[in-house]
């Protein structure tokens, strides 16, 4: 079969010199050949020098995802040497739930794959990596030893690909209801209908981070866990028998989930308490009354899901995050997080700085936080920095 080429526009081959995994279609002079969706295709200069290769959609804003700068032929003997090498970088994890393969940041475009217990689930984000999803499962299960591979392409990104959501088993037995996993806290992670592929595992580490700061703060003893989903913050809070942890969050399942992972760890469910309640308004009523505590952690949901949110977004971060400031005690610590791309790590620095100042306390960024080195970004790929936090200490 014959390959079809991709040629620039002169001037627009800039981003593939700098390595960056997407050409949109602005960029693209002419297409050589009647490539199908999905194919593999070379893309090219305007004088036919060889650039990349990657896969087609003419379906999406982005229409070549690159897969290689090198002039290699795309096969089985690729994929898997790539996924071996993306398990390797994780081999020094102790942890039974991590990502496996960070999409473009494992310089594999549209593949997500994450490990819980003995069983993967792989996400299929782009139309080359949806009509291969099975053999690459096959490919998964043969080199991890995973008793199963399952499926949850349900992000919304699979429509503007032409997608549509696929839910289920691809190769091996089905999960179990609820797997757990151990991160430091048990979590029963439900990857059948859990958020993202069933947890949020790019928050590990700032989990257990919080763990380590009370263990030696003992002295902080309050904490509030806002948009607290699974409870994930407040079980790493509740390790410590000092502590007692007020979630809130809007979702009445969220939080049963969080009290399921309460009996699961065998805390005193007296030292935590569940809130559901709009957590804008929650946060609202507890700043006027003046409510004080130890610990503010701000773990809110995608705010902005494109450039054009972006304003509106702002106000939301800079809404939550002033009444963060008036709740934590002077000496107390706030941790931040924005988990929209849009939003860039100077800007989210800027909306905390302005709600900072607006609630008349002074602050001190005692660490920038980000995703775990599960979750690399590729030094091409500015996108893949998604997650963007602030460990505070508030005066």
């Amino acid at each position: 079969m014959t390959e079809s080429n991709i040629v620039l526009h002169q001037g627009r081959e800039k981003s593939i010199f700098r390595r960056h995994p997407w050409i949109f279609s602005g960029g693209i002079a002419r297409v050589d050949g009647n490539p199908k969706g999905g194919d593999i295709v070379a893309v090219r200069a305007e004088n036919g020098v060889f650039l990349a290769r990657g896969y087609w959609n003419s379906r999406s804003q982005i229409q070549v995802r690159v897969l290689s700068f090198d002039d290699v032929e795309i096969n089985k003997e690729w994929w898997k040497a790539m996924i071996v090498r993306a398990i390797e970088a994780r081999k020094h994890l102790t942890t039974n739930a991590y990502r496996v393969i960070n999409a473009e940041n494992d310089f594999l475009a549209g593949l997500i794959v994450d490990k819980y217990g003995d069983w993967l689930v792989l996400q299929a984000l782009t139309l080359h990596v949806d009509k291969n999803k099975r053999e690459l499962a096959e490919w998964l299960m043969e080199i991890t030893g995973a008793r199963g591979v399952f499926e949850r392409s349900d992000a919304d990104v699979r429509g503007k690909e032409g997608l549509k959501p696929s839910i289920g088993v691809l190769v091996g037995e089905a999960p179990l209801k609820h797997i757990i996993i151990d991160e430091g806290v048990k979590f029963a992670v439900d990857v059948y209908k859990g958020h993202k592929t069933g947890m949020y595992l790019d928050q590990r580490e700032n989990r257990q981070l919080l763990g380590r700061l009370l263990e030696q703060e003992p002295n902080l003893t309050e904490i509030l866990n806002v948009f607290s989903y699974s409870g994930g913050f407040g079980l790493h809070a509740l390790k410590h028998p000092h502590t007692h942890v007020v979630n809130i969050d809007s979702s009445a399942d969220a939080l049963e989930l969080g009290r399921d992972n309460l009996r699961v760890n065998r805390f005193n469910d007296g030292r935590a308490d569940f809130v559901q309640a709009d957590v804008f308004d929650e946060l609202r009523h507890r700043a006027r009354r003046n409510e004080q505590v130890d610990v503010v952690v701000l773990d809110p949901p995608k705010f902005a899901h494109t450039q054009g949110q972006v304003d509106k977004a702002a106000k939301g971060y800079k809404d939550i995050n002033l009444n963060g400031f008036k709740l934590v005690k002077k000496g107390g610590y706030m941790l931040t997080f924005s988990c929209s791309g849009a939003i860039s790590p100077d800007l989210f620095q800027k909306i905390v700085f302005g709600a900072m100042e607006d609630s008349g306390r002074d602050a001190q960024v005692v660490r920038t936080l980000g995703a775990g080195d599960d979750h690399p970004v590729a030094l091409s790929f500015p996108e893949g920095a998604y997650l963007k936090g602030l460990m505070l200490r508030v005066y």
